[in-house]
């Protein structure tokens, strides 16, 4: 950015790229939507909470459509029946998105290493931050968070440009 004054010294102009003005608001606006589905789900909602305001940080305004939020937060444990759900929630979510797989069930499938639970959701979702722990803390969906924020400022490609991997 390049700030411009004008040659009466009063207030002037500043021009930028506008795709880091677009990266810029983004940056402070992300709507989360959360698809809790077990123990987790409390650990979001103290997160989200006065203690912790998550609202300094530009994630205050939790969606309740996945057609408003960027950032799909899936906490607790997913089984089959579950992901065709999850990945039509995912598909309705607008561009650019981003996916955080909150706790070891979300991540690897926890301890539920059985015939009904999906071993992780980068199965059939690009994942973009794991959160390990079970359940994790409240800091640590901040700092997902302020990873997604230095994500959008430094233009690091997402999961979804990775996605599927090739070997």
């Amino acid at each position: 950015m390049a700030v411009t004054r004008a040659k009466d010294g009063g207030p002037g102009f500043f021009t930028t790229r506008f795709e880091a003005l677009l990266a810029w608001g983004r940056r402070f606006s992300i709507w989360p939507f959360t698809f809790a589905t077990a123990c987790c789900g409390i650990e979001v909602m103290g997160a989200f909470g006065t203690h912790y305001d998550i609202a300094r940080f530009g994630a205050e305004v939790i969606r309740f459509s996945p057609r408003q939020a960027d950032m799909l937060l899936v906490a607790g444990t997913i089984n089959y029946k579950m992901a065709p759900v999850l990945q039509r929630i995912h598909d309705q979510m607008l561009e650019p998105k981003w996916v955080v797989a909150m706790g070891a069930c979300a991540s690897s499938g926890g301890f539920y290493n059985n015939y009904t639970v999906v071993q992780g959701i980068d199965k059939f979702l690009p994942v973009d931050i794991y959160i390990p722990g079970c359940p994790p803390i409240p800091e640590q969906i901040i700092d997902s968070i302020v990873l997604i924020q230095k994500m959008i400022d430094t233009g690091a490609p997402r999961a979804r440009d990775r996605w599927p991997i090739k070997i």
